[in-house]
């Protein structure tokens, strides 16, 4: 009898590894066929003139220079506000607050907010930034847009990485005599910063992602200007300016282009925040 019980058990196993095995096959042959599929297609299809002049309506000449300086503008203004918004946000909820039912009402806030489609994003900040702030349509509201949807990925990994922080470590610090904020800053953050750079990680990929929220707040134009004069003026980032050139002029091949070098800008980005977490790491260990 335990003689079968073992054989079904052992055939159990077999089949769910059997099937686990065959959907990680399937995902990464889906990853490669798209990453070679979009290479195949966009990387023929880049040059120098095309990464490093802007549009010429009159020449009919294509540039997308413009579009990659309001890309890095608006990743850097958007992670110059979100990461210490959402990392502050997530120490308070998880080493100050006390009432349990408000952090979990915030909670549940955040993870509501992280559903919401972006194209309401985009018109809330129209509506908001673009109008009753008078920002008009500009980078700079396109980047607080993307504040908003990318805050509270940003504090919930961050706080779900503060919550594995070993409490000994904390009770530790205390016994040596080290204050709340100085337990936090030399021992909590520390401990979790693979937390913040996931958020960032995530944050980044979504910014380079969107487009919907994007067309309502920051436009599309294609003006090459400086990053604080780009920020007080409507820009097209690189999603917007693929939509723009496959949906509106029907230039495939410099769309593809421009899918290429967003899938190595964000292989780029996944390599240098990995680089980054492990020199913290190291860092904390020496």
């Amino acid at each position: 009898m335990n003689g079968q019980i073992d054989a079904k058990r052992k055939i159990k196993i077999v089949l769910l590894r059997g099937l686990c095995g065959i959907c990680a096959v399937l995902t990464c042959g889906l990853v490669l066929f798209l990453l070679i599929y979009v290479f195949a297609k966009g990387i023929p299809n880049l040059s120098w003139e095309l990464l490093s002049t802007k549009p010429s309506y009159l020449s009919g000449k294509i540039g997308i220079l413009p579009d990659i300086l309001n890309t890095v503008y608006i990743i850097a203004a958007t992670l110059a506000v979100v990461l210490p918004l959402g990392v502050g946000a997530a120490v308070y909820l998880t080493e100050y607050a006390k009432n349990k039912r408000i952090v979990a009402a915030i909670e549940y806030a955040a993870e509501t907010l992280s559903g919401i489609p972006s194209i309401i994003y985009g018109l809330v900040g129209m509506l908001f930034f673009c109008q009753f702030l008078n920002m008009q349509t500009s980078l700079l509201a396109g980047a607080l847009t993307l504040v908003i949807m990318n805050l509270p990925t940003v504090m919930r990994t961050t706080q779900e990485s503060l919550k594995t922080v070993p409490q000994s470590y904390r009770e530790g610090a205390f016994g040596l005599g080290a204050g709340k904020w100085r337990v936090i800053r030399t021992v909590v953050l520390p401990g979790c910063i693979d937390g913040v750079i996931t958020g960032c990680i995530l944050s980044v990929g979504r910014i380079l992602g969107e487009s919907a929220a994007l067309l309502f707040t920051a436009g599309f134009a294609h003006a090459l200007n400086g990053f604080f004069e780009g920020l007080g003026s409507a820009g097209a980032t690189l999603t917007v300016a693929l939509y723009v050139y496959a949906k509106e002029q029907g230039e495939f091949g410099v769309a593809f282009a421009i899918a290429a070098i967003l899938m190595v800008l964000t292989l780029v980005i996944n390599l240098f925040a990995t680089l980054a977490g492990r020199w913290f790491k190291r860092r904390q260990n020496i």
